[in-house]
């Protein structure tokens, strides 16, 4: 870029020499340096839960339990050269100290998560009824609509003694009318299912 190109384009964004220079909307910007180590929290979450479920198993118990009885069993009968916690245990006492402020944290972790989890299926849940509430609603209008349009419907059998008694009207206001009481549209057959009329 020309000197003097820059010098108008500087003037005509308002920009001084010192101004720091702009940078691209369209490049990623450079990753900073991180004083503090990054880790993926899903990776970490996974790992507490898995620890969390071993901790509240039998084995976990069992083997604790062992573990103990061995460290206090070789601490009081060992030779004394040998002997790393002598009777007061206090190197136990803070293993066991030690052990139980890392399992606490972990197990609240991994109850937030599974109940991060179970708030979603819930709301999930709770979606899914009220679809299939508006859906039922919807199904029973329906119905009832049908149900009332079905009793407005004309069947065969009412056209036919409709059609039969506007015959007979017919008759009887012609002079000298046959009046004989012969029906005009008799019934075909038993009352059944109609199917030529469909």
């Amino acid at each position: 870029m020309a000197p003097d190109r820059e010098a108008r384009e500087r003037a005509a964004t308002g920009a001084t020499a010192t101004t720091r220079p702009r940078t691209r909307l369209d490049q990623p910007k450079p990753q900073r340096l991180r004083l503090l180590p990054e880790w993926d929290p899903e990776a970490f979450g996974r790992l507490s839960e898995r620890i969390a479920r071993f901790l509240g198993t039998g084995r976990f118990i069992v083997w604790m339990t062992v573990v103990i009885i061995v460290w206090v069993v070789w601490n009081i009968f060992a030779p004394n050269d040998l002997r790393f916690d002598n009777y007061p245990f206090i190197f136990l006492t803070l293993m066991l100290s030690l052990q139980a402020s890392y399992a606490a944290p972990l197990i609240l972790l991994a109850q937030n998560r599974q109940d991060d989890r179970d708030r979603v299926n819930l709301e999930q849940d709770r979606k899914q009824n009220e679809r299939s509430i508006a859906d039922t609603e919807y199904l029973t209008r329906e119905i009832a609509a049908l149900r009332m349009g079905l009793g407005e419907v004309a069947t065969r059998d009412w056209i036919r003694n409709e059609l039969q008694d506007l015959v007979k009207e017919l008759e009887d206001r012609r002079p000298g009318g046959r009046g004989d009481g012969q029906v005009v549209f008799p019934a075909e057959r038993s009352p059944g299912r109609d199917v030529e009329d469909r």
